[in-house]
């Protein structure tokens, strides 16, 4: 029996959130480097590069219908997702303020769910819909500090988790990387001129570094191809070996 194979994804079409700079800036020049046209999503205009562009702040409850409706008029349809957009609000547990606590869960969790529902008629359509979410190692542990983070983290596993259960029948995969200290815009003040931070985390990972935005946007995009369509409902480490050792 022969069966299809390839990771050819020129003429489908995406959304990226988050697309302006990190992960989801080199996701979206990946992407686009293959051949999508890429609807890339982010509050802030500076770095942002797509085929189409959109401004559009993910707190804002209207802005889910608004990338949907750019998606299908600019784009034709979506057939691949990547939730990215996130923040990482950090203090002490005391300390933290009901404001972080919403702002974690609400863009880390909320509007991937949201995005994902309204997208939903596009990816179903599609006939080989991919819904890629951004989680973390802190989807598997926890660490002081960092509580309204990691509770997100793992709530968007969980939702990738029963997503995949609800979506397979349309034909949709649901899977989520699980970056470890990547070298973006939210780590920039832990790493930037502090090499005892780079050395700490450089230390804990299997490969001696860091990593750079295209190690976890090259696995972002492989989950688009048609080489991962049997893969759903999958958490992925994309940490470098950290959580080997952990």
């Amino acid at each position: 029996m022969s069966i299809a194979r390839g990771r050819d994804l020129a003429g489908r079409t995406a959304v990226v959130t988050g697309a302006a700079s990190g992960m989801g800036a080199a996701a979206t020049a990946r992407l686009i480097a293959e051949g999508v046209a890429v609807l890339a999503v982010d509050r802030v205009g500076d770095g942002l590069t797509g085929t189409h562009t959109l401004l559009a702040d993910l707190a804002d409850p209207d802005s889910f219908a608004a990338i949907a409706g750019a998606a299908e008029s600019l784009l034709g349809g979506c057939d691949i997702l990547i939730n990215n957009a996130g923040v990482c609000p950090a203090g002490p547990f005391g300390e933290m303020t009901d404001a972080m606590w919403d702002s974690a869960l609400s863009i880390n969790v909320t509007a991937a769910m949201k995005l994902t529902r309204a997208l939903l008629p596009m990816l179903a359509r599609s006939g080989a819909g991919r819904v890629v979410n951004v989680g973390s190692i802190m989807s598997r542990y926890g660490d002081a500090g960092l509580v309204a983070y990691a509770t997100s983290k793992h709530a968007i596993l969980g939702l990738t988790r029963a997503l995949a259960m609800e979506l397979g029948p349309q034909g949709i995969t649901v899977n989520c990387v699980q970056p470890g200290a990547i070298a973006t815009g939210m780590t920039k003040d832990l790493f930037e001129g502090n090499t005892g931070a780079r050395d700490y985390y450089a230390g804990r990972s299997a490969l001696g570094r860091i990593g750079q935005p295209e190690d976890v946007a090259d696995v972002m995009v492989f989950l688009a191809t048609d080489d991962a369509r049997f893969i759903t409902g999958q958490g992925i480490m994309v940490d470098g070996g950290v959580m080997v050792h952990s």
